[in-house]
């Protein structure tokens, strides 16, 4: 059984993992239970390819910091433009690796209004995305709301 695990496993390029070669041997007559194909295939040093996106955490809290008033109570309304801002960062699966976006959102008008993209998660990048809306905008009053990670928490210093 190990030997038609081998060809399964070679046949798909090393990528089959225990569901597949076991659908295939099924499939060729064979009958042979989850646990058994996954033993054989450990003994044998055989594995399957995961190609499932990873996860990255993008909002970071440092449990020292007390956490930023709600100004909006969770209200995220406004009665005209640039009275209300809501800032994130995301990240994009690059075939390179990942890329971080950090937007900022008029609430009113539902549109960006400073983005900024960057390889790394900083303040820096999400200080530029609110540079860009700054400059874009020149609000006279904005409530500028974002998660409570890190990035968005820091005390920013001019060097």
């Amino acid at each position: 059984m190990t030997e038609k695990i081998r060809v399964i496993h070679a046949a798909s390029d090393a990528t089959y993992g225990m569901p597949r070669i076991r659908a295939d041997l099924i499939e060729s007559g064979d009958r042979i239970s989850r646990k058994r194909v996954a033993r054989l295939m450990r003994k044998a040093g055989l594995r399957g390819v995961c190609r499932r996106r990873g996860y990255t955490v993008t909002t970071r809290r440092d449990a020292r910091d007390r956490p930023a008033p709600d100004l909006v109570q969770r209200t995220f309304v406004a009665e005209q433009p640039n009275r209300l801002w809501v800032a994130d960062m995301t990240y994009v699966p690059t075939w390179a690796g990942f890329l971080y976006l950090a937007v900022v959102i008029d609430v009113w008008s539902r549109r960006v209004v400073g983005w900024a993209m960057g390889e790394v998660m900083t303040t820096d990048l999400v200080l530029a995305a609110l540079n860009m809306a700054l400059e874009q905008r020149r609000p006279q009053q904005v409530i500028h709301h974002s998660d409570q990670g890190n990035q968005y928490r820091a005390r920013w210093r001019s060097g």
